[in-house]
């Protein structure tokens, strides 16, 4: 396990310390972790969602239409 000094400011740790009384963690670090793990999981790695999932369902059985002329079709020069 990696250890890491940070430095944070007073509204930063008073974020840590809600987090870790809100989930009844024991120290800081595992609100840490615990902070890093729910950002993770929305930014770095996201799942496809149910309603996501859904949507491209449908539009996947939308009739499709076929272009020649791309450029022509839409207008472009």
């Amino acid at each position: 396990m990696v250890q890491a000094v940070v430095t944070l400011d007073e509204r930063e740790d008073r974020v840590v310390n809600l987090v870790k009384a809100m989930f009844g963690l024991n120290n800081k670090s595992d609100a840490v972790r615990l902070i890093i793990d729910e950002y993770g999981k929305e930014v770095l790695e996201p799942e496809l969602r149910p309603e996501f999932i859904e949507k491209m369902n449908a539009r996947q059985k939308e009739p499709t239409v076929q272009v020649k002329d791309f450029k022509k079709h839409f207008g472009l020069s």
